[in-house]
């Protein structure tokens, strides 16, 4: 005999398995679902326009097809501690894959935060949703030795 009951009805139900207690949703739930869209290794140089991918051609996004996603994250560990710079760029494209305009929307500049050894998170964009079609994200350090980063980006959906 249960020691929990409730009203079904007109009369007084243990609560078991094949009858369990009733709830009632509050709201909304929201599902989010994640792709992994990167998983790069990245020697971190002094070259300026140089993207995870070690791109140095400025046109050439680091992650395409990416408008489906609210918010990205990016997940990176670095073996350095020298000063390092991040830019994040974004732009949206027509139907045919092509750039909307010239150029590229700055949405983020700063010093990547962290230590040597250490893992660090970045939600780009930091505040509100993105739904960019193309990003580009780079890195070059302002002093110290080249060290290695190591980048996973998801994309957020829902």
């Amino acid at each position: 005999m249960s020691l929990i009951g409730w009203l079904k009805g007109n009369r007084l139900v243990d609560v078991t398995a094949q009858d369990p207690l009733p709830v009632q949703q509050q709201g909304a739930i929201t599902t989010r679902t994640t792709d992994t869209l990167l998983v790069a290794t990245t020697t971190v140089t002094t070259t300026t326009n140089r993207d995870l991918w070690e791109n140095t051609n400025t046109e050439t996004p680091t992650l395409d097809n990416c408008g489906q996603y609210r918010k990205l994250v990016w997940f990176y560990f670095r073996t350095g501690n020298a000063a390092t710079t991040y830019r994040i760029l974004a732009r949206t494209t027509d139907l045919s894959a092509q750039p909307l305009g010239a150029g590229w929307q700055q949405i983020a500049q700063a010093n990547l935060p962290g230590n040597a050894n250490e893992w660090g998170r970045i939600e780009i964009p930091s505040a509100g949703d993105g739904y960019y079609d193309q990003y580009r994200i780079e890195v070059y350090r302002t002093d110290g030795s080249n060290y290695t980063l190591t980048s996973k980006l998801i994309g957020v959906r829902g």
